[in-house]
């Protein structure tokens, strides 16, 4: 499972630095406080499907997105 999670916070993190944002700024455009969303793309949070949406919705892709890669 941990690998699982590790895997899914690289994929968001590459999709996030392709917007041109820093984690503090994309953080408080998607409503998720800034050391959560850190401890996302680190692979130590399992997220609800709200937070993986409000992630899709900022980075303006499908849910679908997030998950090809893995």
């Amino acid at each position: 499972m941990k690998e699982f999670l590790i895997k899914f916070g690289k994929v968001v993190k590459e999709k996030r630095k392709a917007t041109g944002l820093s984690q503090e700024a994309f953080a408080y455009k998607v409503g998720i406080d800034r050391a959560y969303y850190s401890s996302i793309e680190n692979g130590k949070h399992n997220l609800s499907l709200l937070q993986i949406k409000k992630i899709a919705d900022g980075l303006n892709i499908s849910i679908k997105e997030l998950f090809e890669k893995m």
